[in-house]
């Protein structure tokens, strides 16, 4: 996490400085099983230094995501993924890695970026909604950034809500405090992440406090919601990629079907903050929230870093598909 937190501010700094190749991600509904898969293609040219050598931060590739929520009651992983990541120069397939760790990890280390920036300095309390493998990346990796003095949990079921507080006590020797209720854990709190595999909201507006930062990182297509309207629309607004929020992200596109804003309510895409061209937070009183959806720049480029660790590091299995 150390490593890939300043290495996902520099992606999406690039990102959103137009120095990435990118569509939104083609999504192919699998209606029959309640499910979907996406593919995540994505190209990071080499940057140019000052001496006019490129800097060895070029990357191509692919992520291919399916999602089945119902796989949870079968003991099986709802995200299931995998990255082909490419030689940019001749297209040749470089590795296959593992899709759901890089997700897991890439995604947090976007969150605890965002947090960086736009949580208060002195921010100490954490509440995390979801008791998941996102859930346990993101203590992970806001440890870095915001080491909560306070942290609490809340998840749907209060099983999952206690073996995350137990494994995150015999992880970190840290406390984590089960709340009764998604409301109990956020009120009062300065940080807050969502990550439930929800499709209707658990988390009310007026639960927020003054000054408050909020990840929301669950809820990817467009009809599924983490965050009521009051919530989004008490927010200063700020997400990965406008163009897939617009898009994709049911807290950003159901409150504009409904009317309660506009699409000018995005203040900005974090990569734009990290690149310097936006302040971010602007005030200790403000509510920032930072809507992730995930994006295939920070696939290609996690799955480059780790490929470049695994060879100076001797790990990994050759295979050849001749």
């Amino acid at each position: 996490m150390r490593d890939l937190i300043p290495l996902m501010a520099g992606t999406l700094a690039t990102f959103s400085t137009g120095g990435a190749v990118q569509p939104v991600r083609t999504i192919v509904p699998v209606d029959p099983h309640e499910a979907f898969l996406g593919v995540m293609p994505a190209y990071l040219p080499p940057r140019e230094r000052g001496g006019g050598a490129a800097e060895s931060g070029e990357a191509l590739g692919l992520k291919a995501v399916a999602v089945y929520p119902g796989n949870a009651a079968n003991d099986l992983p709802t995200h299931l993924a995998t990255i082909l990541l490419l030689e940019p120069p001749t297209g040749a397939l470089l590795a296959v890695l593992d899709g759901r760790l890089i997700t897991e990890m890439r995604t947090a280390a976007v969150s605890a970026a965002a947090t960086d920036r736009l949580a208060r300095r002195n921010a100490r309390v954490l509440a995390i909604l979801g008791a998941g493998v996102q859930a346990r990346s993101h203590l992970a990796a806001l440890r870095e950034v915001r080491p909560p003095a306070e942290t609490r949990v809340w998840s749907r079921t209060r099983a999952g809500a206690e073996r995350f507080a137990a494994e995150m006590r015999d992880r970190f020797g840290v406390s984590v405090a089960v709340a009764a209720s998604a409301e109990g854990a956020v009120r009062g709190a300065d940080m807050v992440c969502t990550v439930t595999g929800s499709t209707t909201p658990v988390l009310e507006g007026s639960w927020l406090s003054p000054g408050t930062h909020l990840n929301a990182v669950g809820a990817a297509r467009p009809d599924w919601r983490e965050l009521a309207t009051d919530a989004v629309r008490r927010s200063r607004l700020f997400v990965d990629s406008r163009a897939g929020a617009l898009s994709e992200a049911g807290d950003v596109v159901g409150p504009i079907r409904e009317g309660a804003i506009t699409e000018r309510h995005v203040v900005a895409e974090i990569g734009e903050v990290f690149a310097g061209r936006h302040a971010g937070r602007e005030g200790d009183d403000e509510i920032t929230l930072f809507k992730s959806l995930g994006m295939a720049v920070e696939d290609v480029a996690t799955a480059r870093f780790a490929y470049a660790r695994a060879q100076d590091r001797g790990i990994g299995e050759e295979i050849s598909l001749e």
